[in-house]
């Protein structure tokens, strides 16, 4: 059976790559964005892309959890815009006093996940794949850096990430 014309065949090893780095996936989109049903719709999008591509079999897990933080990252920057406009909007200002703490850490997630992404994507990329579990070398593979940078990298982007935080620290 031939592939109708305009429609990319599906690569015949994606059920094999899906089973095996889709819970490395969803990881790197949920250390991103926080949300375990948003990541796993990152996920999709990104095994949906990969389904169609021709990147090959040995590079996959790298260049899933490339594409899984760069589209995270893209989902972060579209709802902080939403954020921003339902915000000048008033909605969502009604807060219990007793769901406090919740809101103290829900607020501290969403200034870490905001200052990450203002960082230089690079940056960004590399502080999540690297605390989303992968090896150094996992690292070097996937963002094509020599295994001996990814330290220097991702210390930059934490000292960045610092930066970014405390620039946008909350006045009291």
């Amino acid at each position: 059976m031939s592939t109708p014309p305009g429609r990319k065949a599906v690569r015949s090893d994606l059920e094999q790559v899906f089973r095996s780095a889709y819970p490395r996936v969803v990881a790197v989109a949920a250390r991103v964005l926080g949300s375990g049903d948003q990541a796993e719709d990152v996920a999709q999008e990104v095994f949906l892309t990969f389904g169609r591509s021709r990147v090959p079999a040995g590079e996959a897990v790298g260049w899933l959890c490339v594409a899984a933080a760069h589209t995270a990252l893209n989902h972060l920057r579209t709802g902080r815009r939403r954020a921003s406009r339902e915000k000048a909007a008033g909605v969502g200002d009604a807060v219990s006093p007793d769901v406090a703490d919740l809101v103290v850490t829900l607020d501290e997630r969403r200034r870490v996940r905001g200052a990450l992404a203002r960082l230089p994507r690079k940056q960004a990329v590399a502080l999540v794949l690297r605390h989303s579990g992968l090896s150094y070398a996992e690292v070097a593979a996937a963002l094509d850096l020599s295994p001996g940078s990814v330290g220097t990298v991702v210390r930059r982007a934490e000292s960045a990430l610092r930066k970014e935080l405390n620039r946008h620290a909350p006045s009291d």
